[in-house]
């Protein structure tokens, strides 16, 4: 049976559900859509200035919770990726004491960087070698030509631009399907004009961010605000009409047997009722969706990663 590999977001916030979304195959294997296969976690534990993609406030990881998060994600035979894809490093940056922590607990052979930067692509190649390089889809590569170059290169996978979904007669002509990587639920319109200045935006802010831990309150700066009128509201629900969108009928009747058969969910920061039912449809047979769900609800609930708020009760007094 060929694997369907699957690479799910989220180190930090989602580490929870997506242990439980590992239990749950392995205890109700039925469930699942034939040969799907968990093969990554990507993400970045908070604060990392080299982090891209997504922006994470007041928020900072310890030591001990990094090293426990990697261990228990290796412990399962998975590789953790971290998304270093900030576009604007500096070499000043390349010292940063907390990304360099992560890199070195991490550094045992089995994980994952996914860049962008040349900058920083070249300090990991040359300071944590056994690490696999990924290409992040935030290159935004669209001729079949630079993404052939770029497949010939030193890269585990290179995640495909995903305005390049869906487009067979340009997909049939990629070398090395083996390599690429489909992003299945972008919640971005298809060529949406603004994606390339949200990550520099990210990326400007993460900067404004490490210069207020060193500031004062009152001489700390303001992020720069951004809001995107599609991306904020989009789930798995408001994007299938999209020309992007990659549905699970797409993945095993066209890509598996074209070849690519590695596929990227989005929502590191994603509400967790929508990422459950992200998972939800992809990698769950249709019939076991509802249970799913439910099971999944209730899990987290029971560990107080969500929980339900009830009416306080009262004392009754006779008016």
């Amino acid at each position: 049976m060929t694997e369907v590999r699957f690479h799910l977001p989220g180190l930090r916030y989602n580490f929870p559900l997506n242990m439980y979304w590992l239990n749950l195959q392995k205890q109700y294997p039925d469930y699942f859509r034939d040969g799907v296969k968990v093969v990554s976690f990507f993400g970045s534990f908070p604060f990392s200035l080299w982090n891209g993609g997504r922006l994470i406030v007041n928020d900072q990881c310890d030591a001990e919770f990094v090293k426990r998060v990697v261990s228990s994600i290796n412990g399962k035979g998975i590789p953790v990726r971290y998304t270093f894809t900030n576009p604007l490093i500096k070499e000043e940056d390349l010292d940063d004491a907390f990304c360099n922590y992560c890199m070195k607990v991490a550094d045992n052979g089995m994980n994952e960087v996914l860049v962008f930067s040349p900058l920083l692509e070249e300090y990991i190649r040359e300071k944590y070698p056994s690490f696999k390089i990924d290409s992040s889809t935030c290159k935004e590569l669209r001729d079949v030509d630079q993404l052939n170059a770029e497949l010939e290169k030193d890269y585990r996978y290179v995640v495909l631009d995903y305005n390049m979904n869906n487009n067979w007669d340009l997909l049939e002509n990629i070398h090395h399907k083996e390599k690429i990587e489909v992003l299945v639920n972008a919640l971005c319109i298809p060529n949406c004009p603004r994606r390339g200045d949200h990550y520099k935006n990210i990326a400007i802010n993460q900067k404004i961010m490490e210069q207020n831990k060193k500031l004062p309150k009152e001489r700390q700066k303001k992020i720069v605000p951004w809001t995107c009128e599609y991306g904020d509201r989009n789930c798995i629900h408001t994007i299938q009409d999209y020309s992007t969108y990659v549905s699970p009928e797409m993945i095993w009747e066209k890509y598996v047997p074209m070849g690519i058969n590695n596929f990227k969910i989005e929502g590191r920061t994603a509400n967790i009722f929508s990422l459950v039912e992200t998972y939800a449809h992809y990698m769950i047979k249709p019939e076991h969706q509802g249970e799913v769900r439910v099971l999944m609800l209730k899990n987290l609930e029971l560990a107080g990663v969500i929980s339900e708020n009830k009416p306080r009760p009262a004392v009754f007094k006779e008016p």
